[in-house]
């Protein structure tokens, strides 16, 4: 799945008892749309992100910039400490695409345009060759 979507939260460098790094960040998307009434509607989804090939891009993974991702979605959950239940979308991330900011970062205006890419390495076997169409 790809998404393009605002970064609603930095992004944050953990690392697991095994010694592996993941940078969580959270993402949020809009859509605009009009209901029956006539009236404008605008519907933002979020998304807890985990991004496990680098842990460098995160100085990068700031709040407001704009990012395409390619990944796959699951849903999660929980009951809260209060018993309340939770429910929350995760993306795991393979390829970060940067299409800029807001300009709210630095105080100058961003760019729309792709800066950097970060893609998952290629696997053993991965052969376009092989694809009977």
């Amino acid at each position: 799945m790809n998404i393009t979507a605002k970064i609603s939260r930095d992004a944050v460098v953990r690392t697991t008892n095994y010694g592996k790094e993941v940078v969580n960040f959270g993402v949020a998307t809009r859509h605009t749309f009009r209901n029956k009434e006539g009236e404008k509607i605008k519907q933002t989804t979020f998304f807890d992100c985990a991004f496990w090939r680098t842990a460098n891009i995160a100085p990068y993974l700031t709040k407001g910039t704009i990012v395409e991702l390619s990944g796959r979605v699951s849903a999660s959950a929980w009951t809260d400490k209060e018993g309340n239940l939770k429910a929350g979308l995760n993306f795991h991330v393979t390829d970060i695409i940067f299409h800029g900011g807001d300009g709210k970062q630095s105080g100058e205006t961003v760019q729309k345009e792709t800066v950097k890419t970060v893609t998952a390495p290629a696997f053993a076997g991965d052969n376009d060759d092989d694809l009977p169409f």
